[in-house]
């Protein structure tokens, strides 16, 4: 399957709240759509995060995406990227996506000229993990 990875826009909004809502249920949270998309709405309406998306023309639906939360170093006077959020749909795993995605992050940090990545995943989550550390910042 070959999936594009792209930032994300308000008109993405619709192929984000599905894989946004497999991604809280993985972490144990009941399905909430509509506050989902809420949620979602809100960090685009209000510039609180970057997202970039993973899909397969062929599809409507997403294949996973990331989600970049702006934090700052008051050391080095720059800001930092934190990638709080990484999912991958099951059926388009262990196929590059969650690498291509966090590839995609670290460039816009290079872009946006920040410190860096900082990543962020729960300490039970050891594919997570095992693609943090092989990855690195």
């Amino acid at each position: 399957m070959s999936t594009q990875i792209h930032q994300a826009t308000i008109r993405d909004l619709h192929l984000l709240v599905d894989v946004f809502d497999q991604y809280r249920i993985f972490y144990g949270e009941p399905s909430d759509k509509q506050s989902a998309e809420t949620f979602l709405f809100d960090k685009f309406e209000h510039n609180e995060s970057v997202i970039f998306i993973a899909r397969d023309e062929k599809f409507t639906y997403s294949a996973g995406f990331t989600q970049l939360y702006s934090i700052f170093s008051s050391v080095s006077l720059k800001r930092k990227w934190l990638l709080n959020d990484l999912f991958v749909v099951k059926a388009f795993r262990k196929q590059g996506v969650a690498e291509r995605l966090m590839n995609a992050a670290k460039d816009f940090a290079i872009r946006t000229k920040s410190k860096g990545l900082e990543l962020s995943t729960s300490s039970d989550n050891v594919p997570a993990q095992k693609l943090y550390g092989v990855w690195g910042t």
